[in-house]
């Protein structure tokens, strides 16, 4: 017997039509390359992506279609997050800092049709121009006439009349929007993300047992609307009303900060690389930046070490919130909150447990499985994480490469090392490809790069595996040093000897300006590899 509910469909424009009727005086501020602010109201966010709407259909935008944006975080890109799939066609956001020829490929692998570039981005597109295949470019922000042969997002979208629109019945399965991963052990690979995935995503941020967006939210996405969705914070707060502050290109330590303070953000969102700039900052300014209102700065990508999370919060009394996902996880899979059971334990005890990637969202099923099978949840056994859920993808867009990250029961593998403990909370313990075998034994590099972080001298620390004729691999320690700061392989190997095993601690270190990084911002560990010429790829 079936229930007597309606069929109604879950859609990003039945999100935007909320918007329009419940939120239309709530605030849309962008920063734009210049460093000026634009304002606009939900009302006019509306408007403009009807008229978007209506110019691709136009154009002979068609659904399923792709239409590709090259662009930062900012208003115009906004609109196309919702004016895009309101024609029943697929977004797909191109990952601006990925290798040229990764561009062009995964550019070519979707088939892209129409792309919307920044003005400020026409320098990087003339790259992959000539090994494209576009019909059409439209340049957002355009400050001057734009180059032959292109056309102006504003003079576009003003020949159209919002009043024509009519929001489209779409069937909530269809396609909405498509990200590629970053491709660091092999070709990127495309997620089709659904219209029914995308709104209960959005839904999944709003409970307060994940993040608890709300309406009275004012929310800064640092991580790149070009990167898995901005983590779907832009569609969670149209769906909520919350006010949204995009920064733009300018992702330096000073303007996060200056936005933070005068837009009043109560909500942040980002990679460690970028907090750990901001908490140098704070430490280093002469003035205390009024954060008070700003109650959870959201970090994941990568893991977040522990003395980071305490230092924000006992020097500057803000809360870092670790969260865990990927691009094939829409992607929130899980979040670190402080589990009921330790309210008023010591505060060593809490903030261990705030330092795991935390407890899966609600509709997500997490396990875990070792070379024996499924491990149990004891916090102890190591195993792959495996999850499945409505926003979990169950396969890639057009590819070959399936068998190996998907289970014959339709769970995916993430590809992390994980423990579980008693309560469902994880904790990364390394990636499959960065994982050190070191005589039959894992060593984790994630828990020795958290604890070198720990060091006062240290800015950022790496572990990678190097080839060892005994033992097969050792870890060898990649550290950046603060900046006036000084210390040898001997203190860090005398400062990390009380917390390891001592087959745990590295016996060599390499002291580095800087520590490679990807696309999202994560240590890119392949190229310390390649660098110190000991490949360690699986």
């Amino acid at each position: 017997m079936e229930g007597l509910m309606m069929d109604y469909q879950l859609t990003v424009p039945s999100l935007m039509r909320r918007a329009e009727q419940i939120y239309g005086a709530r605030e849309v501020v962008s920063r734009l390359p210049d460093r000026s602010l634009h304002r606009y109201r939900f009302r006019d966010f509306v408007r403009r992506t009807k008229q978007l709407a209506l110019a691709l259909r136009r154009m002979g935008i068609r659904p399923g279609d792709r239409v590709a944006t090259l662009s930062w975080n900012h208003y115009a890109h906004l609109e196309a997050y919702f004016g895009v799939p309101s024609v029943e066609a697929v977004l797909h956001t191109i990952n601006l800092r990925l290798p040229v020829d990764d561009i062009v490929y995964i550019a070519d692998h979707a088939e892209d049709r129409i792309l919307l570039v920044d003005e400020a981005l026409l320098q990087l597109f003339e790259q992959v121009r000539e090994r494209t295949h576009f019909e059409k470019v439209i340049v957002l922000q355009a400050t001057r006439p734009v180059p032959e042969g292109m056309l102006d997002y504003e003079e576009l979208i003003a020949a159209e009349d919002p009043q024509t629109f009519v929001y489209p019945d779409i069937a909530e399965r269809s396609a909405a929007a498509m990200s590629y991963t970053s491709g660091t052990t092999g070709r990127p690979k495309g997620v089709l993300y659904s219209h029914r995935a995308l709104v209960l995503h959005s839904l999944g941020l709003g409970l307060a047992e994940s993040v608890g967006l709300t309406g009275r939210d004012t929310v800064m996405p640092v991580v790149p609307m070009f990167h898995v969705n901005a983590w779907g914070l832009p569609f969670a707060c149209v769906m909520l009303g919350a006010k949204l502050v995009l920064p733009g290109p300018h992702l330096d330590p000073a303007s996060l900060i200056d936005l933070l303070a005068g837009e009043k953000v109560t909500f942040t969102a980002g990679v460690p690389t970028i907090w750990l700039g901001i908490l140098q900052a704070l430490d280093k300014a002469t003035e205390r930046p009024d954060l008070s209102v700003l109650r959870t700065m959201l970090v994941g990508g990568a893991a977040a070490p522990p003395s980071m999370i305490a230092a924000f919060e006992k020097r500057h009394g803000l809360r870092v919130v670790h969260a865990w996902g990927m691009t094939e996880t829409t992607p929130l899979g899980t979040v670190s909150n402080l589990p009921l059971e330790l309210d008023g334990a010591p505060d060593e005890e809490q903030m261990r447990s705030r330092a795991r990637q935390g407890v899966s969202m609600p509709l997500v099923e997490i396990r875990a499985r070792g070379e024996s099978g499924i491990v149990p949840w004891d916090g102890m056994t190591p195993g792959e994480l495996e999850l499945r859920g409505p926003w979990v993808a169950s396969s890639y867009y057009r590819s070959d490469e399936q068998g190996d990250r998907f289970t014959a029961d339709g769970w995916f593998r993430t590809g992390d090392i994980v423990t579980i403990d008693a309560t469902g909370s994880v904790q990364i313990q390394d990636r499959i490809k960065d994982v050190i075998k070191s005589g039959g034994e894992w060593i984790s590099s994630v828990l020795l790069e958290n604890a070198l972080m720990a060091h006062p001298s240290v800015a950022e620390a790496a572990v990678v595996a190097v080839a060892d004729p005994k033992w097969q691999e050792r870890p060898l320690a990649c550290v950046v040093l603060r900046e006036g700061e000084s210390a040898t392989g001997e203190e860090l190997r005398e400062f990390l000897a009380p917390q390891f095993p001592k087959w745990w601690l590295p016996e060599e270190y390499a002291f580095l300006p800087a520590i490679p990084k990807t696309s999202a911002g994560k240590f890119l560990k392949s190229a310390l590899r390649a660098q110190f010429n000991r490949p360690n790829e699986v």
